[in-house]
C-alpha cells in the first residue's frame, strides 16, 4: 500500500529520520500498472544506462555478490542477470525490455530519500594565502582488518596491536602532517567536512581550472551527523536542519566551530581522479553517477546494479514540492543510509543539484525491479 509523501525536515544531516528504517527486507509482487507515472518515464533516455549496466555487470565474475537481502531469490550474483543484459543487446524499447525481463516488487515498508550531490569548492593545489585546510590522500598506515566478530574494521597498527585510526581532531591536530599526503588545500575546514560528508567533489583552481577527487577511504571512526550536534546543543531546531543552516551557524560562530566539526570523529580520505568532468564521479559500483538516475542503497538489502522505481516529492525553488516518479539504478552506498527503502539521490552538480540535495528529506514508496529468474515466463 502507498502511503503518503510528507516532506520531512530531519535526515543524514541530523541522522534522526522520523522512525528507524527496517532493517529486513520484505517483498511483495505488483504489475506495472500501479507505478504511478509509469507511462510518462522518459524512457528513451533509460536504454543508454541500461547497456552501462549491462556492461559493468559482464566485467564482473559471474559469481560476484552484488549483495542483497536473502528475501531477493534472483538478481544478487552477477549471473543472474546474465539472461537480460543478454537481451538487452537487441531491445529497441526500454519500457518493453523492462517489462518482459524484470519484475516489480514492493519493498513492504514506506520509503525515505535523502540526496547528496558533487559540491564545486574553491581550492589550490599548494599550500598559501587563504588555502590552508589540506584535503589527504589515503594514509600509508591505513589498513582493514578482521574482527573477532567476522567484521571488517579499519585501523593502524601500533607496537604489534590493532588500534583505532586517529580521529577527526588527532588529525586536525597534525596528526598526518609531514607525510606528502596532502592533494590539495582548501579556504576552511567547512568547506572539507561538506566536501567528506558527499564523498566527491569538484575543486575549482584559482586559475579557472577543475579537478575531482573522489573517496579513497576512511578512519573507521563513527560518523556522527553535524545535524544532530546542533540540535542537541540547542543551537538549530528539529525542524531546521539543513546543510544550508548548519553551514551558516558554523561560518557565524568560529570561535565554536572547530569544536562542533570535531564531535563528528569520521574523517574521509580522497584521491585525484581525472576521470571525465562531463560525467558524474564513480560510485561504489565503479559507474560514473548520473544525475537523478543514481542512488545509494543499503547494499546489506538492496544489490548494486537493481532498477528501483522512486515516487516522492523533490524540492524545487522556495520550498515548492513536485511529484517525482522516476527509475534509479543503485551504484552506491553511504554511510548514514540504512534500511529497507532507504535510498540517497545523487543529483548532479552546480547550485540547482546542491539546493535539491539540500533539502531533499522526502518519504516515498519504493518498488525493486527484480530480474525474472530463466524459468520463468519471458513475458507478463
Amino acid at each position: 500500500m502507498k502511503k503518503l509523501l510528507t516532506l520531512m525536515t530531519l535526515g543524514v544531516l541530523c541522522g534522526c529520520t522520523p522512525q528507524e528504517a527496517p532493517s529486513s527486507l520484505s517483498l511483495s509482487p505488483v504489475g506495472y500498472d500501479s507505478l504511478a507515472g509509469w507511462g510518462q518515464e522518459d524512457f528513451a533516455s533509460l536504454m543508454p544506462l541500461l547497456r552501462e549496466e549491462c556492461h559493468r555487470l559482464t566485467q564482473l565474475p559471474p559469481e560476484t555478490l552484488l549483495g542483497g537481502s536473502d528475501a531477493i531469490s534472483y538478481g544478487r550474483h552477477a549471473a543472474d542477470w546474465s539472461n537480460a543484459c543478454t537481451a538487452l543487446a537487441t531491445a529497441t524499447d526500454a519500457r518493453t525490455y523492462l517489462e518482459t525481463w524484470f519484475q516489480p516488487y514492493e519493498t513492504g515498508t514506506e520509503a525515505f530519500y535523502t540526496g547528496y550531490f558533487e559540491p564545486q569548492i574553491p581550492a589550490s593545489l599548494t599550500r598559501g594565502g587563504e588555502y590552508q585546510t589540506p584535503v589527504y590522500g589515503r594514509p600509508h598506515d591505513l589498513v582493514r582488518a578482521k574482527a573477532t566478530n567476522g567484521q571488517m574494521v579499519s585501523g593502524r597498527w601500533v607496537n604489534g596491536q590493532f588500534a583505532p585510526y586517529y580521529d577527526r581532531a588527532a588529525i586536525d591536530g597534525g596528526a598526518l602532517e609531514g607525510q606528502g599526503l596532502e592533494i590539495a588545500w582548501l579556504k576552511n575546514p567547512i568547506d572539507l567536512s561538506f566536501l567528506q560528508i558527499q564523498g566527491s567533489g569538484r575543486l575549482i583552481l584559482p586559475d579557472g581550472g577543475q579537478v575531482r577527487v573522489s573517496y579513497d577511504g576512511r578512519n573507521g571512526q563513527a560518523y556522527v551527523p553535524l545535524g544532530r550536534v546542533l540540535v542537541q546543543q540547542g543551537e538549530l531546531p528539529a525542524d531546521g536542519v539543513s546543510m544550508d543552516s548548519i553551514r551558516n551557524w558554523l561560518e557565524t560562530h568560529p570561535d565554536q566551530m572547530m569544536s562542533v566539526l570535531e564531535r563528528n570523529p569520521n574523517y574521509v580520505f580522497f584521491r585525484r581522479d581525472d576521470g571525465n568532468l562531463a560525467q558524474g564521479p564513480r560510485g561504489a559500483f565503479g559507474m560514473p553517477l548520473t544525475a537523478g538516475r543514481s542512488v545509494a542503497v543499503d547494499r546489506s538489502l538492496v544489490p548494486f546494479a537493481m532498477p528501483l522505481w522512486v515516487e516522492t516529492k523533490l524540492p524545487y525553488g522556495a520550498g515548492q514540492l513536485v511529484t517525482w516518479d522516476h527509475l534509479v539504478f543503485a551504484q552506491d552506498i553511504g554511510t548514514d543510509i540504512k534500511g529497507a527503502g532507504r535510498a540517497d539521490l545523487f543529483t548532479g552538480w552546480g547550485a540547482s543539484a546542491q539546493s535539491i540535495a539540500g533539502n531533499l528529506h522526502a518519504h516515498g514508496w519504493m518498488v525493486l525491479f527484480l530480474p525474472r529468474p530463466p524459468a520463468e515466463p519471458a513475458a507478463q
